[in-house]
């Protein structure tokens, strides 16, 4: 028993001396989308003054592919020694668990939260094609038009996806789903008429809708945006049971010394406080958030409770 003691006291002031002593080398946040998406904007805007927090550059990997599964995955096989952190969305993190039967990571048991970084508003915009100025007049024309109409999303159960599916399932109305690999992409296909609709990170969607390139409509949020005050919510006009926001959370291999955790999601709290990066993000759309890794595994639970019955009530496979 005494040598059992003296063991795990050894290796508790191993990790303790570890984490002291990180970071030794540059980290490297993996964010599982393509350059100029949500995440990797987010990333970009916070890495400086959390390189200056932490004493190390951090390198913004991006690997995108397959709704964000792609560098999930390879986040959760990563060396668990602090060096490898990935920023990801609701999706990978969430609901991908239900929609996807082979997952080929579970990212409740492969990885640790870290902090939820932020939330955005999705921002509900349409083509100018489709010749309508509101929510009630999109619907309209979707109900007329049974199947003619395609919507974009960031990827299959991507919460661009999930909340026009709730929408179609309300509303009692169709659409066909052409999943892109960023929500810039997808507004690229808005403008061009390859699809008549979406719900996108306002980040994308708001200096085309300015341009007069698309139709923004109404943001997704429970509540009206304060980025955002220009447009109603979903709620306000008609639709009360609709709420799908996007969330930013950093996580982390599992394995990674709770010691590192913890240090990284005080150091990414402070830098989201800061007023520089504050305005930069808001500049965004990004509601800054910052939570410890408790608050943000106890949001993760709640996210899957809430939308694993809708998933499961609307039937959506991967396309």
């Amino acid at each position: 028993m005494k040598t059992l003691f003296v063991l795990a006291a050894t290796a508790a002031i191993a990790i303790t001396a570890q984490a002291q002593d990180w970071p030794q080398r540059p980290v490297r946040v993996i964010v599982p989308f393509a350059a100029g998406a949500s995440p990797d904007i987010l990333a970009r805007i916070v890495n400086d003054k959390l390189a200056a927090r932490i004493g190390q550059p951090l390198i913004v990997e991006n690997k995108p592919g397959a709704g964000g599964n792609s560098g999930t995955d390879q986040a959760s096989k990563a060396a668990p020694d602090g060096y490898t952190f990935l920023l990801s969305v609701n999706a990978p993190l969430v609901y991908n668990t239900v929609l996807y039967k082979n997952l080929p990571y579970d990212p409740f048991k492969d990885l640790v939260p870290v902090s939820l970084a932020a939330t955005t508003p999705n921002v509900c915009a349409v083509s100018n094609g489709m010749n309508v100025e509101s929510v009630k007049g999109w619907l309209d024309a979707m109900k007329r038009n049974p199947g003619q109409f395609n919507f974009a999303s960031t990827g299959n159960g991507s919460i661009s996806h999930l909340g026009v599916e709730l929408i179609k399932l309300k509303t009692q109305s169709f659409a066909v789903h052409i999943p892109y690999a960023s929500s810039g992409q997808a507004v690229t296909a808005i403008i061009q008429g390859d699809v008549q609709f979406a719900c996108l990170p306002p980040v994308s969607v708001m200096p085309q809708a300015k341009a007069g390139r698309l139709k923004a409509i109404a943001v997704t949020s429970a509540e009206c945006s304060a980025l955002l005050p220009e447009l109603p919510t979903l709620r306000e006009s008609g639709l009360p049971d609709i709420q799908a926001v996007p969330w930013f959370a950093y996580m982390a291999p599992k394995g990674t010394p709770d010691a590192i955790v913890q240090r990284m999601s005080r150091e990414i709290a402070a830098v989201l406080k800061d007023p520089e990066v504050q305005k930069r993000l808001q500049t965004a759309y990004f509601d800054p958030v910052g939570s410890t890794p408790e608050a943000l595994a106890k949001f993760m639970g709640e996210e899957l409770r809430r939308w694993k019955p809708v998933i499961e009530r609307t039937g959506l496979k991967p396309d």
